[in-house]
């Protein structure tokens, strides 16, 4: 029997509210309209697992709200202070530990090439200079800021092309690669309680999705190692969204999907958060078994989460709207049984907040 992971109490009757830490090896969709308290609920649950097992989570972070998880908040409780100094957290990111960066080269040639937007069929000379300029840059990579020079020093007039587009695209000039040193994947490999990365960070849109894209890359690639991993993706629906447009946006949503459908037998477990399910591509929805859900006004999305899991019972679910902030129902595999819960305190700071309106 699995020790519980105390999160709060339930709403009707009082009792200690628990979950199954044993139960985090399936997929969980975690759900809640902007004002509930979705990601300080969220961080109730993700510490709690982090005291109890040592599955590390890995959390990406759009917001920057998770960049304070190695700080206990003054009002914690000596005890917890001191088990929780004992975890070992790494941010990524400004103000963190290392910078949140990733290695171009080492990104699959499909991730690479949809990140500079090239087409290998209808641009089959540009794409195959991309494959040489990869395989010379492993063998003689240049330093930040040198790589256009270094690029033209050949003359090669399709690498010229390629150039030109990098420059267009202003790709080279993202903070987010790593050119050749110590980059996010191989913190992620070094397993720690928990990873966080601070996306939050990055200046462009296209860094954070290529900084997503090639961790989840990564764990993909490597996941004959089974090594148990919780992969919690805040905001999902920046990575996951049912309508992806972009070739990187594409290769996101169809990394997590496959993760969704395949991960849980390597050990790649998901925690998916948004505030509407209509917003995360439902074949990665329907994978999930175990749900987290907090206030929700919508109908439509109280009636796509009872057609999605028809385990959560209808009477919780029609309370949704009256819910409170910080009051989520429990249901699926992680839970004994439905239950409606008041989540309990955070032992660490939160990284953002609400801002207030300035008053006279």
């Amino acid at each position: 029997m699995d020790t519980q992971l105390i999160i709060g109490t339930q709403v009707d009757s009082g009792a200690v509210a628990g979950l199954a830490p044993g139960k985090f090896n399936r997929h969980t969709f975690w759900c809640g309209q902007s004002g509930s308290g979705k990601t300080y609920a969220l961080g109730v649950v993700l510490e709690q697992v982090m005291l109890a097992t040592r599955l590390p989570v890995l959390i990406f972070d759009p917001n920057s709200d998770f960049v304070r998880l190695a700080e206990a908040r003054p009002e914690t409780s000596a005890t917890h202070a001191a088990r929780w100094a004992e975890r070992r957290i790494r941010v990524l990111g400004p103000g963190g530990d290392e910078p949140l960066q990733v290695r171009f080269v080492d990104l699959p040639t499909r991730s690479r090439a949809a990140i500079m937007q090239l087409d290998p069929v209808a641009e089959p000379e540009s794409f195959n200079a991309s494959l040489r300029v990869g395989e010379q840059m492993r063998s003689d990579p240049p330093q930040r800021g040198e790589l256009i020079d270094w690029l033209r020093r050949d003359g090669d007039p399709d690498q010229r092309r390629f150039v030109m587009r990098l420059e267009n695209l202003g790709i080279t000039e993202w903070d987010v690669w790593a050119w050749g040193g110590r980059d996010a994947c191989d913190v992620v490999d070094e397993n720690h309680d928990a990873t966080v990365l601070d996306l939050g960070s990055l200046r462009e849109p296209g860094e954070l999705k290529a900084a997503a894209l090639a961790v989840l890359d990564h764990l993909w690639e490597n996941r004959e190692a089974r090594q148990p991993r919780l992969i919690v993706i805040d905001e999902a629906h920046n990575l996951c969204t049912p309508d992806p447009t972009t070739p990187v946006e594409r290769l996101l949503t169809e990394r997590i999907v496959q993760i969704a459908a395949e991960g849980r037998k390597y050990g790649l477990w998901l925690v998916l958060s948004t505030q509407r399910p209509s917003k995360v591509h439902p074949n990665a929805l329907s994978q999930c078994d175990n749900v987290a859900l907090m206030r929700m006004n919508a109908p439509t999305d109280l009636a796509a989460l009872a057609d999605a899991f028809g385990f959560i019972p209808t009477e919780l679910l029609n309370r949704s709207p009256r819910f409170t902030q910080g009051q989520a129902i429990f249901a699926g595999g992680f839970s004994p049984e439905p239950q409606l819960v008041q989540m309990g305190a955070r032992i660490t700071a939160e990284g953002g907040s609400d801002v207030s309106v300035p008053m006279r």
